[in-house]
């Protein structure tokens, strides 16, 4: 029972990441119903940043801890939806009437460029990160075994909490909010009555690497080491833990991104690691089987 604690616990944790990854996904392909396959290099991109930031203050005699987390958060954030809306803005509005395969290509364009661009500027090899944050709780000793909570864990489940009510606060209450469920239901209806679709989709893009950027910093913080090729996989996780939940949905992505997460913890604790990714894909295709929408996507229909 121990052990089944401590994987579950770290199974949030990394679903957790995965689903802010996620949220990005499902932001995009709800608004312009494209699959931003740039958005792991996103994500990527803010991992690099928030090893420079805590080097940066390192250097500069930063040393209080919840000072230099908050100063990276922000600066991670900026910079990496800073990318995000130049990415928007050079390689997706160009083509956004053009045939639907266009994009895709430019997607997929952008994540090689992105991945060799981080590449050429931080090197191939990968980039350490001294612990930041030490220290957690002990819940359960049963003798054997010891449950234990990193501070590091908790950091992450809450603000990932925080960050999903926020969000879906925002889109739910605020005028923003309006415009984006606006465009996602009838874009040029949205135009004609007065919303500026290429601001709202280009703060959809910043919104999501936002998120992006916070997951890139959690995984910093959480691994202490990262490469030019994280975004890669993590991407696809991410993508997967998106179509789980029902893409579209922001909470089905996260539901989607804590069970992945989950999956891998469990599987890797009672099972083969090697197969952990078999393991999710295999789950993934008995989901859709059942549930072509996802968990909590719901069916479009079209009216014509």
């Amino acid at each position: 029972m121990a052990y089944f604690l401590q994987q579950l616990i770290n199974g949030l944790t990394l679903g957790a990441i995965y689903g802010l990854i996620a949220i990005g996904y499902t932001m995009v392909y709800g608004i312009i119903g494209m699959i931003n396959f740039a958005h792991g290099e996103i994500y990527m991109i803010g991992a690099f940043i928030s090893v420079i930031s805590f080097l940066a203050l390192s250097a500069a005699g930063v040393t209080y801890v919840p000072l230099a987390l908050l100063v990276v958060l922000i600066v991670t954030m900026t910079f990496t939806a800073a990318y995000g809306w130049t990415i928007e803005r050079i390689a997706y509005r160009p083509l956004r009437h053009s045939f639907r395969l266009a994009p895709l290509i430019s997607a997929i364009g952008m994540s090689i460029f992105l991945q060799n661009l981080v590449q050429l500027l931080q090197g191939a090899r990968v980039k350490p990160l001294q612990p930041i944050v030490s220290g957690g709780f002990v819940l359960l000793d049963s003798g054997d075994f010891e449950v234990q909570i990193s501070y590091l864990q908790i950091f992450i489940i809450l603000l990932t909490v925080a960050l999903m009510a926020g969000f879906t606060t925002m889109i739910n209450r605020t005028s923003l909010g309006r415009a984006q469920r606006a465009c996602e239901q009838d874009g040029t209806m949205a135009a004609l009555l007065g919303v500026n679709v290429d601001r709202t989709i280009s703060l959809t893009f910043v919104m999501g690497a936002a998120l992006a950027a916070v997951a890139g910093m959690m995984v910093t913080l959480y691994y202490g080491v990262i490469d030019f090729y994280i975004g890669f996989l993590a991407g696809v996780k991410a993508f997967t833990a998106a179509v789980l939940g029902g893409i579209g949905s922001l909470p089905g992505a996260m539901l989607g991104g804590i069970l992945i997460g989950l999956i891998e913890a469990f599987w890797s604790g009672y099972f083969s690691v090697e197969y952990k990714d078999v393991s999710v894909f295999g789950i993934l295709v008995l989901v859709l089987i059942f549930r072509p929408t996802g968990l909590l996507g719901r069916p479009e229909v079209e009216k014509v």
